[in-house]
């Protein structure tokens, strides 16, 4: 490879993956923060995106993100401080717990969903419905793959 050629290059997939992801998370957390959530991080994610209304095991959140289980009691710990979940014990096995979302978090929870369909709607309208049905399908596709989901 000639000296230059990676500035000139198409960015690759982890370039525009990434570009993606901090450009979505500015955009939804600060429509959350303008919504009444202004406490929260991207680093928050990591469990809210994977939350169940009915709770979650914290190995289940840690096993959906990719993130340690370490990280995510730390994330808990901090999610449970601001109000947004809680600890229960599993009905299904009392030796476990679920981290439930409470009503705060279940406020979240909504309004997250409702920012994150609306900058759907503003890409599917960009690149047209049919498009933006391709790009989602070979996404999951390929997102699947490499984090070694594929069938």
């Amino acid at each position: 490879m000639r000296r230059g050629d990676r500035k000139r290059r198409e960015p690759d997939l982890g370039t525009l993956s990434a570009r993606t992801l901090l450009s979505l998370q500015k955009e939804l957390f600060a429509a959350l923060a303008e919504q009444g959530h202004p406490r929260l991080r991207p680093r928050h994610g990591a469990v809210l995106a994977y939350l169940d209304e009915e709770g979650t095991r914290a190995t289940e959140l840690a096993s959906r993100s990719g993130r340690h289980k370490q990280v995510i009691g730390a994330l808990v710990d901090e999610l449970a401080e601001l109000g947004y979940v809680a600890r229960r014990p599993d009905p299904g096995d009392r030796r476990a717990k679920l981290i439930v979302p409470t009503d705060e978090g279940l406020d979240l929870l909504a309004r997250s969903d409702t920012v994150m369909a609306a900058i759907e709607r503003r890409h599917a309208e960009t690149a047209g419905e049919a498009d933006y049905a391709v790009f989602k399908r070979v996404f999951r596709l390929v997102a699947a793959r490499q984090s070694g989901q594929a069938q």
